[in-house]
């Protein structure tokens, strides 16, 4: 966006801090991605090396000061615990527009925290960044995301058919949109400053 810097903020919530990746986070990281359970509806498989972690989170720095998006790590604040990520990519400043992301480890599911933490990234996007459009994708098998995205507002657009494979299975995908004027800044769980 001209003239608004993406570098990665942090964001908080009553549970939850959102933060840009550090080195330090590559071991927790690395268990989150090798993890095929929690990868099981991914477009690409578990990691096997922990290089990868590395390169990923050299990547979201480079992706923050190129300004095309923000992946932040999701610590819990009761005990620090890093438990995931979320963050916006393919910023498209032209349509002022981007894509939603997230992943948590399994022990995180089931607490809210997936809707908490996208939460506070929208509430980044249509503020902060100005913002009119969040797209997300989920696996069609992937009922608890879809969950998540529903719970914060999304609409279900469309199918993308046979669009990629997981798991040596091809899988069709959900595609989502939040359109800025449907926003709802106080009707997730977890809003704070």
């Amino acid at each position: 966006m001209t003239g608004m810097s993406l570098l990665s903020p942090t964001l908080h919530t009553a549970r939850l801090r959102l933060r840009p990746f550090g080195d330090a986070d590559a071991d927790d990281l690395f268990a989150l991605h090798s993890s095929a359970y929690v990868l099981r509806y991914w477009d690409s498989p578990p990691w096997s090396d922990r290089v990868r972690a590395e390169r990923f989170i050299a990547a979201c720095r480079q992706m923050a000061e190129a300004g095309t998006g923000a992946r932040l790590a999701v610590d819990r604040v009761d005990d620090g615990a890093f438990i995931g990520w979320c963050g916006l990519s393919r910023w498209n400043p032209d349509y002022r527009s981007a894509s939603l992301g997230y992943c948590f480890d399994d022990a995180a599911w089931g607490h809210g925290y997936a809707t908490e933490a996208a939460h506070a990234v929208l509430r980044w996007a249509f503020d902060a960044l100005d913002l009119n459009r969040v797209q997300a994708e989920a696996d069609t098998r992937n009922v608890a995301s879809a969950r998540v995205l529903q719970k914060l507002g999304f609409v279900r657009e469309g199918t993308l058919r046979e669009d990629c494979i997981v798991n040596g299975e091809v899988s069709d995908s959900w595609v989502y949109g939040l359109i800025r004027r449907e926003w709802r800044p106080s009707s997730a769980p977890g809003a704070a400053s």
